[in-house]
């Protein structure tokens, strides 16, 4: 009696789901599901591990700078490095311990080069730093400024795989007014089972984190779009959402359903327009896994410090998926659930459509690991040599963006960037889906990643390059205004000279003059003087005749 009326309320939930309008989109297709053997036991919570090797870049934009140096001791959740302009994120420290190197080390890349790590040796005890948590205070009562900051200092940065910075995202997608929130938890990839775990156990947490993303952003409505091969997590969503304004929508399986303009497509029917964004159409699309960490860190005050991972693989006994902390190495995380260095002869970052090869199990785990495979031989053999394309138009049926792979991989091969740009090469999400069907086994994600690596090296070759030319034309610039300064204080001096020269010319020839009339001068006044004392003599002479009547003999 209890299994019927459970299996009637699962109907009738599914029911509810399904009451929305979905709408389809291009392409895509339909690999074989591989989830189960990851979903038999709950989320095993990894030990912390003696050592953690930490990224500085595990988001997209620039690397976080440092703030810790070798030989300093940091708690669980201090802040080792900061984040170094718009898309950059906060890094904490997973564990308590001492850094014991800041260096180069395998890291999880597509490139397959290493990267600066800050190494933490773990020291056992797990001891958190003094935090200031939430008291007395729902979130409610707080600003969407606020939070947002919180979730920037947080960490935070896509779970899904992109890896883009939380606040720059919500608040981005804040200033252009939202009216649709979007709750990716399609996770179409075959092998991938972390959110689904995490929406079968952790509901009620979920739904806080939508929640408080809904204040912040006030949008009209709010999609968790769900493929309809999650039956257990679609039951726990639609008894955590019950009542709410929160709407839990199922949508067919199908690969990649998952990607954020595919899954805008299936939900409201609208199409993000090339080179644009879906908060340029008032959309806002976030993962359930980045969903959990604005929970955690809004309502437990906790950085993004760890993550949940999926192991899984045929080279394991024991696949599932695990809660680890950021930093550890897939070598622990494959050893905890059965996996050993004789049977594991290959891993995968990602997914087997999405995901990339890894030649050291070293690497560790970052905010964008959403699972470590481990295939063996028979279950995903090494694809055989790639072949001519024969032009049979699979890869353009079952691409969802409408692209023509076979054009852009004969473009790509001959190096025409040009017309790989004009064939919206950057619209692809390089979902694998043109690979899986090339019979040619022609590894065409690899080749756009490729193509895509080079265009943006001379794209950031000809920056350089219009930089150094501006500075040089620059400094051309100085350096004949200085010339010209120069000549006009030489031409200045020069006037200066030459007036000075005139002046002392002048002097020079008026001296003969001037001493010529100072003589004249002194000549008139000595005759004057003369004349003066003469006629003081007559005088004189006049007075004395006067008085003795004779004249002077």
């Amino acid at each position: 009696m209890i299994a019927i009326l459970r299996d009637i309320r699962q109907r009738l939930l599914r029911k509810r789901g399904w009451q929305r309008k979905r709408y389809g989109f291009a392409g895509g297709i339909h690999p074989p599901i591989n989830k189960t053997r990851s979903l038999r036991e709950q989320i095993l919570i990894a030990p912390v591990p003696k050592q953690l090797v930490l990224p500085l870049s595990q988001h997209i934009g620039k690397p976080s700078l440092p703030l810790v140096q070798p030989g300093e001791r940091v708690f669980k959740g201090q802040l080792i490095a900061a984040a170094d302009g718009l898309l950059s994120a906060q890094l904490h420290a997973p564990s308590s311990g001492l850094i014991s190197a800041i260096e180069l080390r395998p890291v999880p890349h597509a490139s397959g080069l290493s990267g600066w790590c800050i190494i933490l040796d773990c020291d056992g005890k797990d001891e958190w730093i003094k935090n200031q948590k939430l008291k007395n205070k729902s979130y409610t009562e707080l600003s969407a400024d606020n939070l947002i900051r919180q979730i920037f200092e947080a960490g935070i940065s896509g779970l899904g795989g992109a890896g883009y910075p939380t606040e720059r995202k919500i608040s981005g997608s804040a200033q252009a007014r939202i009216h649709t929130l979007i709750i990716n938890a399609a996770e179409c990839e075959p092998y991938i089972s972390a959110d689904e775990a995490l929406m079968r156990e952790r509901a009620g947490e979920i739904k806080t984190g939508i929640e408080i993303l809904q204040h912040i952003l006030q949008p009209q409505q709010c999609l968790i779009g769900i493929e309809d091969s999650k039956p257990e997590a679609i039951e726990q969503m639609l008894l955590a959402t019950a009542g709410s304004a929160i709407e839990l929508v199922v949508i067919p399986t199908k690969y990649p359903s998952g990607g954020e303009k595919q899954l805008i497509r299936i939900l409201t029917g609208q199409e993000v327009p090339i080179g644009k964004l879906p908060a340029d159409i008032g959309i806002l699309c976030q993962n359930i896994g980045t969903v959990y960490a604005i929970y955690r860190a809004i309502i437990c005050a906790e950085p993004l410090i760890s993550r949940i991972t999926t192991v899984t693989g045929a080279a394991l006994d024991r696949p599932r998926n695990v809660e680890t902390l950021l930093g550890t190495p897939a070598a622990d995380l494959l050893a905890l659930c059965g996996g050993s260095n004789s049977s594991i002869s290959r891993l995968i970052v990602g997914g087997p459509l999405m995901g990339f090869g890894a030649s050291d199990t070293a690497i560790p785990v970052i905010k964008t690991t959403n699972c470590l495979l481990a295939p063996c031989g028979e279950e995903l053999p090494p694809a055989p040599p790639a072949e001519d394309c024969i032009h049979c138009g699979l890869c353009v049926e079952v691409c969802p963006v409408g692209l023509l792979p076979q054009q852009l991989n004969f473009y790509s091969q001959n190096g025409n960037h040009e017309q790989t740009r004009k064939h919206n090469l950057f619209d692809c999400i390089e979902c694998g889906a043109c690979a899986w069907v090339c019979p040619s086994h022609i590894p065409l994600v690899q080749v756009y990643r490729a193509e895509k690596s080079l265009i943006r090296e001379q794209e950031a070759s000809r920056v350089r390059a219009d930089y150094w030319r501006s500075r040089f034309e620059f400094r051309q610039l100085r350096i004949v205004d200085l010339a010209a300064e120069r000549e006009t204080r030489k031409a200045e001096r020069l006037q200066a000279r030459r007036s000075s020269n005139i002046a002392a010319e002048a002097a020079v020839r008026i001296e003969p003059v001037r001493k010529t009339a100072e003589q004249l001068k002194a000549e008139i006044q000595a005759a004057v003087a003369r004349a003066k004392a003469k006629k003081k003599v007559d005088q004189a002479w006049r007075s004395n005749a006067g008085s003795n009547s004779e004249e002077p003999s």
